[in-house]
């Protein structure tokens, strides 16, 4: 009879124990998950902001190297086409190295196709810059500039502000 009754303590301090052990577990990872999504909410807090910015600077970077935008804010500046050129491309470079760490907020292939627009534009310049003359006046080679644009379906940088709008409109 002893062992009976010794044995029913031992499985009941056993069955308590097990379960303190699980309301002790449950609570504590409930805990976690808690301390988890506090940090999740506060980063989300910290980026959000942060992405907006980057997506709004790279819309105001795709803006700002669109030829026909260059084009009014440096033909006046520059008095032969070899001038305007290299103005233009200084330029797009400078607004470039300028928003070159927003990658960081913005999707891989958000940042391939803001990329792609840039080397498209500078292409469209080179090209232009190509049928005309160095010493032609800078108004020749806008011209030239405009007609490859023309050509084009679309502009350089459409496709890459297409795709930023999607991608904020995913955000939210």
């Amino acid at each position: 009879m002893e062992y009976i009754s010794v044995l029913a303590i031992i499985i009941l301090v056993a069955i308590v124990t097990f379960g303190i052990y699980l309301t002790i577990t449950t609570v504590a990872n409930k805990i976690l998950e808690k301390q988890r999504w506090d940090m999740r909410s506060k980063n989300i807090e910290i980026t959000l902001p942060l992405r907006l910015q980057a997506y709004e600077r790279m819309c105001l970077f795709l803006e700002r190297i669109t030829p026909n935008n260059l084009l009014l804010r440096l033909a006046p500046s520059a008095m032969s086409a070899l001038e305007l050129q290299t103005i233009i491309l200084h330029e797009i470079r400078e607004e470039y190295n300028h928003n070159v760490a927003q990658q960081l907020y913005i999707s891989t292939h958000a940042w391939e196709q803001i990329v792609n627009a840039m080397n498209e534009t500078v292409a469209v310049v080179n090209q232009a810059a190509a049928d005309v003359s160095g010493e032609a006046p800078a108004s020749d080679l806008a011209k030239k500039i405009f007609a490859h644009v023309i050509e084009k379906e679309m502009q350089p940088s459409t496709h890459a502000l297409k795709v930023l709008k999607e991608e904020i409109r995913n955000v939210f």
